[in-house]
């Protein structure tokens, strides 16, 4: 299967990247463990988690996917040096703080690195900015920790392009280690926060993005059309937010098209940001083998250039 750079970092991963923010949570361990085997299987590479998955769940306090993680390579220790790893730090988290302060990154990493049960960890994320922290103080504290063999690589989700220029900026006036992958929300129904000047910048110093939220919380998938479908689902309030005119318009348009391929919405809706200008790989997330099914099949799916001009037309930002 293709492989595609992760900026300057010396990663590479497969098109897409499977989203670990369920386990632990709406998929229990041992249907984690299915999914994540089906994964690597199918020939994808990437796992990403967080410190904070899934701290909103009642009687969670973080964690609990990255303790899945780290459960499923102990069980599979072969594939740890064929699988990367992606967690993030700097949300709120109960009794342990937030933002990335030296001291808050070192605790952070030591605590990842136990739950997943590894020794290292391939990309690192700050999960948002700490508009309060120093840049300078963040990046040398992930130097020190790149320099232990603790990460490989830095990246930054929830940042804006100006905050990413400066933090590139302030990397390369100080001789530190730079972002090197960006994580936007990019999908269908929301393409404001990616395309323009954090593409541009992206493209422009060479960064790999990962995509979340590729799904819309899982209105890309079909099976929400209406207020009724929403009801007792676990995200239904999330996704009511995607149910405008123009969302159920590029739902529409992106159901014939999968018609025609004979594939699942969702697959298209991948497929589609993956022929994206910038993009490296969305992430998605599955909670059965069959939705995991879907996501595979994404990565065969060739749209041709008519599909890629009708889902433009109808998603294009208004």
């Amino acid at each position: 299967m293709e492989k595609r750079k992760l900026g300057n970092s010396g990663l590479e991963t497969a098109p897409l990247v499977l989203g670990g923010n369920v386990f632990g949570w709406t998929a229990d361990e041992a249907r984690s463990f299915a999914l994540l085997d089906r994964f690597v299987e199918a020939g994808f590479n990437a796992v990403d988690t967080a410190d904070m998955y899934s701290a909103w769940v009642p009687g969670h306090a973080g964690g609990e996917s990255e303790s899945v993680i780290g459960h499923w390579l102990k069980a599979r220790p072969a594939l740890r040096d064929k699988v990367l790893i992606f967690t993030k730090t700097g949300m709120p988290l109960p009794n342990r703080g937030q933002g990335l302060r030296a001291e808050r990154i070192v605790t952070a990493v030591e605590e990842s690195l136990k739950r997943l049960r590894t020794d290292y960890i391939d990309l690192f994320f700050s999960h948002q900015v700490d508009a309060a922290t120093p840049i300078g103080e963040t990046l040398g504290a992930y130097d020190k920790l790149m320099a232990a063999g603790k990460i490989r690589a830095i990246a930054a989700s929830n940042y804006d392009a100006g905050q990413l220029r400066d933090a590139l900026d302030a990397a390369q006036a100080a001789g530190l280690p730079r972002y090197e992958v960006v994580q936007p929300e990019y999908s269908l129904v929301r393409r404001a926060a990616f395309e323009g000047p954090m593409r541009d910048l992206a493209v422009e110093r060479g960064l790999g993005v990962v995509s979340y939220f590729s799904l819309a919380s899982g209105f890309l998938t079909g099976k929400y059309h209406s207020a009724a479908d929403l009801e007792g689902r676990a995200r239904g309030g999330i996704v009511q937010q995607y149910m405008t005119p123009q969302g159920l318009a590029v739902l529409e348009v992106l159901e014939d098209v999968a018609a025609a391929h004979a594939v699942p919405p969702a697959a298209v809706a991948l497929a589609w940001l993956m022929a994206q200008k910038g993009v490296t790989a969305p992430i998605a997330s599955a909670t059965s083998l069959e939705q995991m099914e879907t996501l595979v099949k994404a990565a065969d799916v060739r749209l041709t250039a008519d599909d890629l001009a009708r889902l433009d037309a109808a998603s294009k930002p208004q």
